[in-house]
């Protein structure tokens, strides 16, 4: 097989690994309302699942990127998938809140991390020699993809079904469809294999040029000191809190202002869609003025979207807040390999990607669970949306430093 046609073999593999991993990671954020009231659990017991899921998956992520960058790429993301079909399927059995945190906050939670952005980042980063802003976002768009349609099935499902059932299918789709189609990729790009050697040379795939970029890099100690690299650290922490907030609780919002349990679910689908529409953006943005841009594009809108859901909570209001924010969703995911490549160079790219990921989960974690608790203490969603609105102005205002010297001039050329 030609290398132009493996690095089609190993984009689409990319794709795939996030469509399922995007559907299945979102499904709880719908199933949030039925399942406790099922059980007869709090918003909080459930969202402190989704952030002992975040914590989880967001510490195994430097591990996993530095099993990529010593060992292998291909078997990191095979016992990921199978980690995650497992997880999904025992979903659909839970009876106690010790047994969600265990597969969904443990089991579910290793497989994400070893199937995620991050790990799938590293493979199409370091295939492709150019444009690697839209390669990513169109990798990363299978979250956005899988958002849109898993989560609209599963929403159809869920009025006739239940939400266990609901799960079951979820879990089937993974394992009858995800794993085999892994499997015939890995068997494709078994030649091209992109362990990284200790000169910094990819083997088994291209070679990684030369760049000035790559000579400007610095030791993991300076640039860890530097502000540049803590400054990206804070935004993509308040991207993080920001996005699983939404995730975890837009149904169960849309629900609680008397929108129906079909349309509810739809709304997070329809997210899916228009995130495929802003990651698709994000990259060709970042390819042509920089990867900044569209990571200050994304918080500048937020300021808008949190604005008009504080300003007025009807159905028609809620509707197009719910679209533009899934616009929004996934616009820096694409732009983490690429500020790590910046920084660090190819060789820690797994490792160095796989930490802000971690702290973008993390604060993700906390923002599931603060929403959570924010509405079990004052009864509507109200205050949180004024947090998020605060915290979008502060990232809009920290997002042009970037730009600044004083740092890392390897992120400052990104």
């Amino acid at each position: 097989m030609s290398r132009s046609s493996i690095g089609w073999v190993i984009l689409a593999a990319g794709f795939f690994i996030l469509f399922f991993g995007g559907g299945s990671r979102f499904a709880l954020g719908l199933m949030l309302k039925p399942m406790t009231e099922d059980l007869g659990w709090s918003r909080s017991t459930l969202s402190l699942a989704v952030t002992c899921f975040m914590f989880t998956s967001a510490l195994a992520l430097p591990l996993a990127g530095r099993l990529v960058d010593r060992y292998s790429l291909r078997w990191v993301l095979a016992a990921g998938a199978l980690m995650v079909a497992s997880g999904v399927g025992l979903m659909g059995v839970v009876t106690q809140p010790w047994q969600v945190f265990l597969v969904y906050g443990g089991l579910f939670a290793l497989g994400h991390a070893a199937t995620g952005n991050p790990i799938v980042g590293v493979m199409i980063t370091r295939w492709f020699d150019r444009r690697r802003g839209i390669a990513n976002s169109v990798a990363v768009s299978g979250n956005a993809t899988g958002q849109l349609l898993i989560i609209g099935m599963l929403a159809t499902f869920l009025t006739t079904t239940g939400w266990r059932t609901a799960y079951g299918l979820l879990a089937a789709a993974n394992l009858l469809i995800a794993l085999p189609l892994l499997f015939v990729a890995l068997r494709s790009w078994a030649t091209a294999d992109t362990r990284v050697s200790p000169s910094g040379t990819v083997e088994g795939g291209p070679p990684v040029p030369t760049t000035t970029t790559a000579a400007i890099s610095e030791e993991p100690p300076s640039v860890i000191a530097s502000g540049q690299f803590w400054l990206l650290v804070v935004l993509y922490a308040v991207c993080g809190f920001q996005d699983f907030f939404m995730a975890t609780h837009v149904v169960a919002f849309a629900q609680d202002s008397g929108i129906g349990t079909a349309l509810a679910g739809n709304i997070l689908a329809l997210m899916g869609l228009m995130g495929l529409v802003g990651v698709l953006g994000a990259g060709l943005l970042s390819d042509a003025r920089g990867a900044q841009r569209p990571l200050l594009l994304c918080f500048v809108l937020r300021i808008g979207i949190f604005a008009l859901i504080i300003a007025a909570q009807n159905t028609a209001t809620i509707l197009v807040f719910s679209l533009l924010y899934g616009f929004t969703f996934l616009m820096t995911a694409p732009l983490t390999v690429i500020f790590s490549r910046e920084i660090f160079g190819p060789a820690r790219l797994g490792t160095v990607s796989g930490v802000i990921s971690m702290v973008h989960q993390m604060f993700g974690g906390l923002g599931a669970l603060a929403g959570a608790l924010i509405f079990d203490y004052w009864g509507d969603y109200q205050p949180a949306f004024i947090l998020m609105l605060v915290l979008s102005v502060a990232a809009t205002a920290l997002s042009p430093l970037l730009h600044r010297g004083g740092g890392s001039r390897a992120v400052a050329a990104a």
